[in-house]
């Protein structure tokens, strides 16, 4: 029996295939646009530079200082910048954080973004914005940040190192396991879960064998595009909550935060959501072997991935704090997370923290 749900998509439009990026001047006249600012991070101001030269006069210029979470301060900078010039469009080329402070333009000014993805962080494809401000990560859901067009060409992501590729996919797959057990989820996001996650646990050990394997990345982009849409159109619980704490709080790396937080929080969840873990072990192929929780623990151990948070610079006596801002203002989930469970998320990152295999 179909449960009941409601269905209502948003999605940017899709430019996909190896050389993919030939068509940005297409698809900048397509959005009306005539001054794009290309927004990148430092270390990806020669991919952003490439965009400007393509784009020739109607480039506005590049502001290459996007980071990690997006700091008010850094927000407020790039949308000053945006005015200045007179863009008319922003072009956000990279990962989350270039994404994000892509959003956090777009959040202010309405000014319409092109995403160019070279992770498989999946934010181009949700109206989700995060900004840190106060030393807090405060997230919401606008549909004005949600980019237009996204162009998937899997040759901008060969530069990503097979290490950073491993922890992105990861993230990705953390995007649909939530989604499937999701308070607003239904059957349409049900099948894009699934197959997002069984292309990423696929395309991660072929990259990490290969990682100039253009199909491999191909496929692990595929897969971010299905997880990221899961995320745009159903809403996040315990895992999202953990990883935003640890990483707005705590400043740690998106990714990585994501990779090792995940397995402990589906093994939390488990007991509550058992068709959803029968979809995560089918995904990744399983067979019935193993717990969708242990099963994600093995897919980033086995390919190089962190699993604990000490390895990825946590303190230990931070712990009880996360836990703390955890519980204090809990996302919805399929389980009780408010302060009366304190001592369960507190023993959850006790083994996030330790790297303990759930």
């Amino acid at each position: 029996m179909i449960r009941e749900f409601v269905y209502s998509g948003q999605s940017p439009r899709v430019v996909f295939g190896a050389g993919a990026l030939a068509h940005l001047e297409r698809e900048i006249d397509l959005l009306g646009a005539r001054r794009a600012l290309v927004l990148s991070t430092p270390g990806q101001r020669r991919q952003a530079q490439m965009v400007a030269d393509r784009l020739g006069p109607r480039a506005a210029g590049i502001f290459a200082r996007a980071v990690m979470h997006v700091p008010i301060e850094a927000a407020r900078e790039a949308r000053e910048e945006a005015r200045r010039l007179g863009a008319d469009c922003a072009v956000a080329i990279g990962g989350g954080a270039t994404t994000g402070l892509g959003k956090a333009i777009a959040l202010d000014s309405g000014l319409p973004m092109l995403a160019i993805p070279t992770t498989y962080a999946g934010s181009e494809m949700t109206p989700i914005y995060g900004i840190i401000e106060d030393g807090l990560k405060k997230t919401g859901k606008d549909p004005r940040v949600l980019p237009r067009t996204v162009i998937y060409d899997p040759q901008l992501t060969l530069s990503l190192s097979v290490k950073l590729s491993i922890t992105s996919g990861m993230n990705a797959i953390a995007h649909p396991a939530e989604g499937l057990y999701a308070r607003d989820g239904n059957p349409v996001m049900d099948l894009m879960a699934g197959e997002g996650i069984r292309a990423l646990a696929h395309a991660l050990p072929a990259i990490r064998a290969r990682g100039d394997d253009v199909d491999a990345r191909g496929a692990a982009l595929y897969g971010a595009w299905l997880c990221g849409s899961v995320l745009g159109n159903a809403g996040m619980a315990l895992h999202h909550k953990l990883c935003h704490t640890l990483g707005g709080s705590f400043n740690l790396p998106h990714a990585e935060v994501h990779t090792v937080i995940l397995p402990h929080a589906i093994a939390f969840n488990a007991p509550a959501v058992p068709e959803a873990m029968a979809r995560i072990q089918r995904a990744l192929g399983l067979q019935g072997q193993g717990s969708a929780a242990a099963g994600l623990f093995d897919l980033a151990r086995d390919n190089g991935a962190p699993v604990a948070l000490r390895d990825i610079g946590m303190r230990e006596e931070d712990v009880d704090r996360a836990a703390d801002i955890a519980v204090s203002h809990p996302y919805w989930n399929p389980r009780e997370i408010g302060p009366a469970q304190r001592g369960e998320i507190r023993e959850l990152l006790q083994k996030a923290f330790e790297g303990s295999r759930p």
